[in-house]
Parts: C-alpha cells; sequence; structure tokens
C-alpha cells in the first residue's frame, strides 16, 4: 500500500518564488518520450472526420509541420479506432513517424481497439464507465465502493493492453463532463476534477501500470489553475507516481480571445514549473494552434538563468486551490468590491487625439456628439508629461505625472502619479486618490508601513524580472500576510516585443495573479 508523504500545506510546486521545472516520472510514447528531463512537448488535435482517411492524414502532416509532436485524432466507435491502423500506415508510408492519440468517449471497446494500433489513448473518467444521466445520488461509503468495483471491471481490460502493447494513457478529466457519481459526492469543483482521475489512476497503480499523463481541462481559467495545483498536491498526498501533465484550457475561442484565455490558464500553470506537454484549444483551424503553444513554452527556456533571485517564500499563507480576492481598501472606484480597472498609458502620445481612444474602447459621434464604448473601455488615462487637450468622456479621468499635476489648475479631476520619493517629500497631495509607481526593489520596510496607513493611496507596481509573475505574487503574498490592504495595479512592459508574443506574456503575468485573486487593476 502506499504511504501517505507529509508535506506543506498548499505545496503544489517546488518554489512559489524560484523557477523549477516540476520533476516527474518519463512516459513513452512512441519515438518521442514525455515528462523527466525531456522539453515541454507541442500537440493538437485533428477536425476532419476520422473516417476520412487522407484527409485526416494531409491535416496531420499540415499539423506536424506547424510545430506538433503529438496528434491526437477522435474514435467515438469501434470503426473510427479501427481507421486509425488506415492513418498511421499512410503517414508511415509518407514518411511521418508523429506518435498519434486515439481520442476516447464513452467506448471502452474502441479504446481497447485503438490501444493496439496508435502509441497512446485518451480517456475520461467522467464517461468512460458512466452514461449521464443529470441524477443527484446519496451514496454511502458501500455503494461508493461498488461504482468503483464496477469502474475497475470496465476499465481494467484497457490497462492490461496498454501495459502488453506498450501504449501509453492520459486520463484526462474534463470539467464539464464529470459524472454523476462525482456531482454527487463532491460537486461540480476542482476536488471533483481531481477524484475523478484519482479513482482511475489507482486501478493504473495497481496493475503496475505507469505510462500516464493527467489532464485537468475546464474552460473557466480559474478552476482549471486550481485542479491542476490540487492534483499535484494530492498524488504528494496519496505518494503516487509524479505523472506529467497535460496543460490545456478547453474551448479557449478564436483570434485573440482564445490567445488570451489559452495563455492565462496555461501560462499560469508553466510559470510554477508544472506541464510537461502543451494544447492550446482555438476554433480554428488545428494548425494555428501549435505555435501559439510553442510561444508559451518558449519563454521558459533559460529561464532560471535569467531570473533576478527572490526572496524565497515557504509556505503560501493563502489557499491556492480557491478563489478569494485579496482585500483593499476602496479608494475612489478602484480596491474594495471594485472590479479591477484598466489605465490606458498614452504617455508616449505627445498630442492625442479623439480619435486615439477608438483603441481602447471609447468612440465619439459626432452626428450626436456623444461618446460610445464597447467592453474594451479604459477607466483612467495615463498621459505622464503631455496632458490631453480635451474632455475626457464617459467619466474617465486622466492621471499625469506630479510635476504636471502640480501646474494643473484642475486638481480635482486630473490625478497626480508620484514616484516613492515624490510621494515621500510632497507638500501637495490630492485629496481623494494619489498613484504611486514603484518597481519591487525599491519597496522596503518602511515605505510598506507609510501606505498602509493612507486612505487615499493607489500603488501602480512593476517588476524588471524575467521571472515577473511570481516577483509581484511574492510582494501580493506579503501584503495578504500582513494585512497590508492598499489597492495594487499591476504594471508590465514588454519593448521591442511582437505584438502576438505580447499578448500571451501580458495574459500570463497579469490573467495569473488576478485568477489568484490578486490586483485592483493593471
Amino acid at each position: 500500500m502506499n504511504q501517505k508523504t507529509e508535506i506543506h500545506p498548499f505545496q503544489y510546486c517546488d518554489s512559489l518564488t524560484e523557477y523549477q521545472r516540476r520533476k516527474t516520472i518519463e512516459v513513452k510514447i512512441g519515438d518521442i518520450p514525455m515528462g523527466a528531463h525531456h522539453p515541454i512537448r507541442v500537440q493538437s488535435m485533428t477536425t476532419i472526420d476520422t473516417m476520412d482517411t487522407i484527409g485526416s492524414v494531409e491535416q496531420t502532416i499540415r499539423m506536424v509541420e506547424s510545430g506538433c509532436e503529438y496528434v491526437r485524432i477522435t474514435a467515438p466507435s469501434i470503426k473510427e479506432a479501427q481507421n486509425l491502423e488506415s492513418i498511421k500506415n499512410e503517414l508511415r508510408k509518407r514518411g511521418y513517424q508523429v506518435p498519434l492519440v486515439a481520442d476516447i468517449h464513452f467506448t471502452p471497446n474502441a479504446a481497447e481497439l485503438a490501444a493496439r494500433i496508435v502509441e497512446k489513448v485518451r480517456v475520461n473518467p467522467g464517461n468512460y464507465a458512466d452514461k449521464k444521466k443529470f441524477q443527484v445520488i446519496e451514496y454511502d461509503d458501500k455503494t461508493y465502493r461498488e461504482e468503483i468495483d464496477r469502474i475497475r471491471e470496465r476499465f481494467t481490460p484497457l490497462v492490461k493492453i496498454c501495459k502488453e502493447y506498450g501504449t501509453a494513457m492520459r486520463i484526462g478529466t474534463n470539467h464539464g463532463s464529470l459524472s454523476d457519481r462525482i456531482l454527487s459526492r463532491y460537486g461540480d469543483t476542482p476536488i471533483g476534477m481531481v477524484e475523478s482521475a484519482l479513482e482511475f489512476l489507482r486501478i493504473c497503480e495497481a496493475e503496475n501500470y505507469n505510462n500516464i499523463v493527467i489532464s485537468m481541462k475546464a474552460s473557466n481559467t480559474q478552476v482549471m489553475i486550481q485542479a491542476y495545483r490540487l492534483l499535484v498536491q494530492k498524488l504528494d498526498e496519496e505518494g503516487l507516481q509524479p505523472y506529467p501533465l497535460h496543460l490545456g484550457v478547453t474551448e479557449a475561442g478564436e483570434g485573440e480571445d482564445g490567445r488570451i484565455k489559452s495563455a492565462v490558464g496555461i501560462g499560469t500553470l508553466l510559470e510554477d514549473g508544472l506541464g510537461d506537454t502543451v494544447r492550446v484549444s482555438l476554433t480554428e483551424e488545428p494548425e494555428f494552434e501549435a505555435p501559439v503553444a510553442v510561444a508559451l513554452i518558449n519563454r521558459y527556456t533559460n529561464r532560471k538563468e535569467k531570473s533576478v533571485l527572490i526572496p524565497p517564500i515557504e509556505v503560501s499563507p493563502k489557499n491556492p486551490f480557491g478563489y478569494e480576492r485579496r482585500k483593499t481598501k476602496e479608494v475612489e472606484n478602484i480596491g474594495g468590491s471594485n472590479v479591477p480597472r484598466v489605465i490606458a498609458d498614452f504617455s508616449k502620445v505627445e498630442d492625442v487625439t479623439l480619435n486615439d481612444l477608438k483603441n481602447i474602447g471609447h468612440f465619439y459621434l459626432p452626428a450626436t456628439d456623444k461618446w460610445g464604448m464597447n467592453d474594451q473601455g479604459s477607466d483612467y488615462i495615463y498621459s505622464g508629461k503631455n496632458k490631453i487637450s480635451f474632455m475626457l468622456p464617459n467619466g474617465i479621468k486622466e492621471i499625469v505625472d506630479a510635476e504636471i499635476w502640480e501646474l494643473t489648475e484642475d486638481k480635482q479631476n486630473t490625478l497626480p502619479l508620484f514616484t516613492k520619493e515624490e510621494w515621500q517629500k510632497a507638500a501637495k497631495k490630492h485629496s481623494k486618490i494619489n498613484f504611486i509607481k514603484v518597481i519591487i526593489n525599491d519597496i522596503d520596510e518602511k515605505f510598506k508601513k507609510e501606505i498602509a496607513g493612507e486612505e487615499n493611496v493607489v500603488l501602480i507596481l512593476e517588476t524588471t524580472n524575467e521571472h515577473a509573475m511570481p516577483e509581484l505574487r511574492r510582494v501580493f503574498l506579503d501584503f495578504y500576510q500582513k494585512k497590508n490592504s492598499v489597492p495594487v495595479i499591476i504594471k508590465r512592459q514588454f519593448p521591442e516585443m511582437l505584438e502576438s508574443d505580447l499578448q500571451l506574456y501580458a495574459s500570463t503575468d497579469i490573467g495569473g495573479l488576478l485568477c489568484d485573486g490578486f490586483g485592483d487593476g493593471a
């Protein structure tokens, strides 16, 4: 029997401050192993009908040439599972050795056939041995064990086939397809997702089969992040093998939205060293997914060597398995129960025009002499030293550098941005809200105490560290632990970077913090 391992509370990664990739066992998938010391792998899934052999082959080739190292193909029934052999043979004939993964739902017989053909099978524990009836059933321990025995009977034949043929397996929980049994006992929760996978994993370990990858996918990035973290902790607690993780956000969408959502979920986990393969799920042609995954993964090449050392924190004072927003003071419409605010930076634009505001979601309508706003409408505009010459729309307020604010007549509707030193020396401050910009290295205990006692201060927090998100998080955890309730706006800069990469990296750094309840704006 596995011995329970004692671990610190909330310890789901090796370090909250230093980049360290999680140590896992190696999983053999054809000629491209995963986990252990191997690079983080890229994969995607075909969208062509599996019975269209040539179409599937040609789409697979496009995916491989775009960066895919594994290709998943759906096999909903026996006939599709059988056709995987034709697809594989045609690929090998054309010189492509890419490992294939059969995607299975509801059909153990298709899984058992596919496991004899392809390099890996994916099973969904929510529907492999259960049909969804949307019933709430009260189980006592005895009837629950009987259900587990029923699953063992259905699932063990596949485990034995995989073991015999050297086929890998992904136990892939999906938040949207948990079984009635799991929902009845655990609810629609991250712990339900984890337990769903562990039920199947324990059966595998009982059969001494370990060639396994695990995933905890959800379309809700908060749920997905919490589930993966909880999975790692549970594996440690039960003394189970440290299996590699397949990261993905379910049906993230298309265009910018899909890329941003994927980066929030996947990138946040990669920051903590979790993840051994990535699939970005866009509603686009699958060959467009791999380059996004590659861009996310490449950020961590030599991350440790490029990073500045961050003071360690042994144990997170905050539960990383559930959402709790950091409690902050309400300063005007920032902090407290307000949604996180957006500050648009126009400080490098010498002469801002009405038309420029289209880029931040505000539209001037000449026919009615009114302004419209879409869901990207910013809440504040920072103009630095270049004060805007027209009245701003929709209650937006302008933030200027403190030296410009000093010379401004309308000191109530224009707001000052101080450096730390300017704020400490300032004779005049705004009566309601003062922004202070500070780089993390400049924060000392004296300054923390000064701002903790203020009722009209908002901190704009920035880092120049390559390991940015964990360094920002370290400050938030310190504030959280010491009950320092000053509101904090997260600032990130990505000079001379491709717009596509900026989109992904900013989403990871800011989105990851917001998912943990840190940050009152960006």
